[in-house]
């Protein structure tokens, strides 16, 4: 099972890959277009800033294959967000394969970005979800999220709620990053390895 695990050029991608190795996943990190097209499952990590990150798939030519997929595909972090339609981070055009936007959080005076453990709630019947309870812990990091649509699998609240894990066709996204999330993040990236297209 080929897992390809795009090269954004900003990202963490050494410690994606490792939570692969773990999972005995095959996997390669990768900007070319055959390799993406041809993996069974296809994961968009991503940290930084949304503009940043938008530019980098596009000087790699990866926009257009991104959005024609019909694998499994996996938004980690700032890959969720650049699924969606657009960000308020810069005024940034995403991918569009997610309705929507994503807005700055209103942390009700709590310091973004929102970073360390948090816990999900609302959890909806979705294979990626098998075997997580609500009230598990996950770790984040961003000062930017989905707001609650009928998109979300899983919910957090960090001074207002919003969408933990999202999913819009065979496009799957998680604002938290599972690669450091413990055994509730591995749980979720191997059930992510057995949806099918």
């Amino acid at each position: 099972m080929a897992v390809a695990i795009v090269d954004t050029g900003c990202a963490n991608l050494a410690s994606v890959a490792f939570a692969f190795d773990r999972l005995g996943a095959t996997h390669t990190v990768t900007r070319d277009i055959d390799v993406i097209e041809s993996a069974d499952h296809i994961v968009l990590p991503g940290v930084g800033a949304m503009p940043f990150a938008m530019e980098q798939l596009r000087a790699r030519g990866l926009i257009d294959v991104l959005q024609n997929v019909s694998q499994p595909m996996l938004g980690i972090c700032l890959g969720m967000q650049m699924l969606f339609e657009g960000s308020e981070e810069g005024e940034a055009s995403g991918l569009g394969l997610i309705d929507g936007s994503i807005l700055q959080m209103d942390a009700g005076g709590a310091p973004l970005p929102h970073m360390g453990w948090n816990t999900l709630e609302n959890l909806a019947d979705d294979p990626l979800l098998g075997g997580i309870e609500a009230g598990d812990y996950v770790y984040f990091v961003h000062s930017f999220a989905a707001p609650i649509s009928d998109k979300t699998l899983a919910t957090t609240a960090y001074g207002q709620p919003f969408s933990a894990i999202i999913k819009q066709g065979n496009v799957y996204g998680c604002q938290f990053h599972p690669e450091r999330s413990g055994q509730t993040g591995a749980k979720i990236l191997a059930n992510f390895l057995k949806v099918k297209s």
